[in-house]
């Protein structure tokens, strides 16, 4: 209610999504608490000593809510400013040419299942497809609340052992990616960028994508001169989708660079912290000699390689949060 609330637009924009993100909560508990008064209230319905056809009824509800309260208590983990956002993942494929590349593509079809099995949208905005086979990078966008708070844990080097499908020996390898997780940027509220500080070029798509990707520019290059940050997208045939997307990307990236920056202040005074890169393998899948997939932070490990491939990855992401080691990241 202050009459020069609306002056700096920034803060005020913050205050106004805090706002929205605390009427959700408050929301959520306000259903609750409404769920558990008509559960309540059916008891009550119910003759004392008496078997219901409302019993089952009760049951399940009582269930969901239950079910429901677990759910509430284990997203207290989500203790992070930006837990909530969406995520932006970038895939890289490692040295190793064609190997590395199949591997990179199959964690982009890992992260897609998992969204498909969490009925989250997901989506890809921008590839670099490998030579031969597979990608050498991509970027996707995974759109839901918590979605960032989840995929966290997934920040870091993947490593693959199997035995090559494109070796005619059949020898096994050893194949790295590195998955890099940002949250999602909200223009003008994280990151405040003066359009001043952006040189915006167009060039015609080299990747695939047929005839008019080649013969129109609709790809863009968009530099943050301050920062020296380069974010490109050639995926889409429309201009404006690939501006909006590499648009978005960039913002992403910029407020992982502040967030670095507030960790490196952090590590200072807790000491020495490895950071996850190409120098700190988080996770190993083994497909050969035998099949495993184990998570070097926490220690949780599966038999069922082909599960987790296929998108379920619940497992290491509950256990990484419930070490507590999202916390670090925060």
């Amino acid at each position: 209610m202050s009459p020069d609330f609306w002056q700096d637009s920034g803060r005020a924009q913050d205050v106004m999504r805090l706002l929205a993100e605390t009427r959700k909560t408050v929301e959520r508990w306000r259903e609750m608490e409404q769920k558990v008064i008509d559960i309540t209230e059916l008891i009550s319905l119910v003759p004392d000593g008496e078997e219901s056809s409302l019993d089952t009824e009760i049951r399940q509800e009582m269930d969901a809510i239950e079910s429901r309260l677990d759910q509430m208590e284990f997203e207290l983990a989500f203790g992070g400013e930006y837990d909530n956002r969406n995520a932006i993942l970038s895939i890289h494929a490692g040295a190793g040419g064609v190997e590395s590349q199949d591997w990179a593509e199959m964690l982009v079809r890992m992260y897609l299942r998992w969204a498909e099995r969490k009925k989250y949208k997901a989506e890809v905005l921008d590839i670099s497809p490998g030579e031969e086979a597979g990608i050498k990078n991509v970027i996707l966008e995974i759109s839901s609340e918590y979605a960032f708070g989840y995929l966290k844990s997934e920040h870091g080097v993947h490593r693959l052992v199997r035995l090559s499908p494109f070796d005619s020996d059949h020898a096994r390898h050893t194949s790295f990616a590195l998955v890099e997780v940002m949250p999602e940027a909200g223009e003008e509220v994280d990151i405040n960028i003066s359009s001043d500080d952006l040189k915006v070029e167009t060039f015609r798509s080299s990747g695939p994508g047929g005839q008019n990707m080649q013969k129109t520019s609709s790809a863009v290059r968009i530099t943050h001169i301050p920062s020296g940050t380069v974010v490109s997208c050639q995926s889409e045939r429309s201009q404006f989708q690939n501006k909006d997307s590499a648009m978005k990307i960039l913002l992403s990236r910029l407020l992982n660079q502040e967030l670095a920056k507030k960790e490196e202040e952090r590590a200072k005074l807790k000491g020495k912290r490895i950071v996850a890169g190409w120098s700190n393998q988080i996770r190993s899948y083994v497909l050969h000699p035998y099949k495993m997939v184990k998570d070097h932070r926490t220690d949780y490990q599966v038999g069922d390689a082909e599960s987790v491939l296929s998108g379920d990855l619940d497992g290491f992401i509950n256990a990484y949060l419930r070490a507590g080691l999202g916390d670090e990241d925060d």
